[in-house]
């Protein structure tokens, strides 16, 4: 009876240690699976700015658009396509959820240098405020903020 207890013992302990390793297996494979997943992503979404830059530029965002723009680029206005009651347009969000994506590089540091208020809006121009470098260190914060999804649309549309 002892024997048949300890042989019934041994095998579910084998069992346990067996269903275990599998289920080890398998959850580490799913982990490398995704890995791989999210360096295709990435690969596939190669972006023009570095994580340096990128950083960099939120600083940049916060002392200089986040009153109007959000501090996530969220955007603060309900409805930023209706006009103010001054005629005026709210800052968009610029965190891929409105048009900023739709727009090249270009024409966003163009935005940034001239303002919004030839367009409507009541940005300030940074021409001769935010060097350069801050501006295109800002741009990388604010496509930092899109999706993937978001960021592989704008590179379709602006390939250079």
């Amino acid at each position: 009876m002892l024997n048949k207890f300890l042989v019934i013992t041994a095998v579910s302990l084998m069992s346990l240690i067996i269903v275990s390793c599998d289920r080890d297996s398998a959850s580490e494979a799913k982990k490398v699976t995704k890995k791989k997943e999210t360096e295709i992503v990435q690969n596939n979404s190669k972006r023009w700015y570095t994580s340096s830059q990128s950083m960099r530029g939120r600083q940049v965002f916060k002392d200089n658009c986040a009153t109007c723009h959000g501090d996530k680029g969220q955007g603060l206005a309900e409805d930023w396509r209706k006009p103010l009651a001054n005629d005026t347009y709210p800052a968009p969000p610029l965190n891929g959820t409105a048009h900023t994506w739709h727009h090249s590089k270009e024409a966003l540091l163009r935005t940034i240098n001239n303002g919004g208020i030839p367009l409507g809006g009541t940005m300030p121009q940074f021409k001769d405020s935010l060097t350069d470098k801050q501006k295109e260190e800002v741009l990388a914060y604010v496509m930092s903020l899109w999706p993937n999804n978001i960021y592989m649309a704008w590179k379709e549309r602006n390939p250079s």
